[in-house]
């Protein structure tokens, strides 16, 4: 018997078993007059946003080396099990839960999704949606350590991370109490929460972690699979729109708005990154039209439902140069961030934020409003200081519990195999017979 994994089993079985003596009040039944319309597309988007977490999978696990394909793809696809049962836990009260000077929520308001209910305010309708934000999060900061971490010890960072930097931040900037959003900052779908927090502790992992053992080698690792970074870049971009739209909480003109916004801002920013590598001397290539269409995503993702369709494309355009450029500057520097997480969506994060204080309609810089963009400045302060240190921190903490690192040999075996005993092999292509 493994005795490592007896604990998390022996934790997972005490949380089950609550369900067998814990006898909250029953669920009240739909009596009011919610508009089903608005029911129909929050189901609709929380699925939506639910595709992004393989779409991501398939994303990563296509950039990585052969022998790590399956290992990246399950980082990504477990935070389905892992921050789902963390979130009904008390992820959802921490977040959305009563206040505690505007901090961070009370972990008992809704724990074991107790008083989430379907009356006439459908709570556990935004709580469902809202886990899947919470799932995607973790998930996004694989890329910067994949080829070398630790399943097991990624699997305990993941609960921490969700717990003391996720919960924080989605606390601080959607609770109508989260001293953020009392300052009138505009995160319309996680530009802050998800992407920036991801970000930062992507950041610190790379640090943490250090550089793999073939990086800085003359030869180049070519991506397995790039279909499936088209492939998972389809899915993100199909799911972005419950990300994005459903964020308006409803069937509405909103939604539109951000539906139009996220289409236009990631079309932009696709094209602008191709043609960047272009006119610096770079075939046009896959890799960077997914990459570009990718940072688009993230730099709207917070001004969505707050800027017009132009500033929208302007947005994309400029994100993604920024981008680019950050991957350019990272590359000078002994600094592996595997899949370029920090410089793509930390970077990407960061220029949403910021531009959504200058685009914002009726309060930003550029309709001559200056709070929303000091407000901006200094809450990107806040929070980047805080996200990264505090991962940091964690990463620490982890890897006292639990080494962050595979051995050597290990890595230079490939984490498929020596982790998973999985393997991932194409098939043979069938021989050709000339006629």
């Amino acid at each position: 018997m493994k005795s490592k994994f007896l604990l998390p089993f022996l934790a997972l079985t005490f949380i089950s078993c609550i369900g067998l003596f814990y006898n909250p009040a029953p669920v009240a039944q739909i009596t009011s007059n919610l508009n089903p319309a608005d029911i129909a597309w929050m189901l609709t988007a929380a699925g939506l946003v639910l595709l992004m977490t393989p779409g991501l999978s398939f994303f990563y696990g296509g950039m990585v080396s052969k022998k790590n394909i399956i290992s990246t793809m399950l980082q990504s696809f477990v935070a389905l099990g892992v921050i789902t049962v963390l979130y009904v836990c008390v992820g959802f009260s921490l977040c959305f839960g009563e206040s505690f000077h505007g901090l961070i929520g009370n972990p008992f308001t809704f724990f074991m999704f107790h008083n989430v209910d379907l009356n006439a305010n459908p709570l556990l309708l935004f709580a469902l949606f809202q886990m899947k934000f919470a799932i995607i999060t973790p998930a996004l900061i694989t890329g910067s350590f994949a080829e070398r971490v630790r399943f097991n010890a990624y699997l305990l960072f993941i609960c921490l991370f969700s717990i003391f930097v996720y919960a924080p931040l989605a606390h601080w900037t959607w609770h109508p109490d989260g001293f953020l959003h009392k300052w009138g900052i505009l995160d319309f779908a996680g530009g802050t929460v998800v992407h920036m927090s991801a970000g930062y502790a992507a950041l610190a992992g790379a640090m943490i972690l250090g550089h793999r053992s073939s990086f800085g080698d003359n030869k180049h690792q070519e991506p397995a699979n790039i279909p499936f970074v088209i492939l998972g870049t389809g899915m993100l971009w199909f799911g972005w729109f419950g990300f994005n739209a459903g964020s308006s909480l409803g069937a509405n003109t909103t939604a539109v708005l951000a539906f139009a916004t996220t289409i236009i801002a990631s079309a932009a920013a696709m094209m602008a990154w191709i043609f960047f590598d272009a006119i610096r001397g770079k075939k046009i290539s896959a890799m960077g039209a997914c990459i570009g269409a990718v940072v688009g995503l993230v730099a709207i993702t917070p001004a969505a439902g707050y800027v017009t369709i132009p500033h929208a494309m302007f947005i994309g355009f400029i994100s993604s140069i920024v981008s680019n450029l950050a991957v350019r500057a990272k590359n000078k520097y002994n600094l592996d961030d595997t899949l370029d997480v920090f410089p793509c969506h930390g970077i990407g994060g960061i220029s949403g934020m910021i531009l959504t204080g200058v685009f914002a309609k009726d309060v930003g810089l550029y309709y001559g409003h200056t709070t929303t963009f000091f407000y901006h400045i200094i809450g990107l302060v806040i929070v980047s200081v805080y996200t990264f240190g505090m991962s940091y921190l964690l990463y620490k903490v982890t890897d006292k519990i639990v080494p962050l690192r595979v051995s050597k040999e290990d890595e230079m075996e490939g984490l498929d195999f020596t982790q998973h005993g999985e393997t991932y092999k194409l098939k043979k292509p069938m021989p050709v017979i000339n006629r």
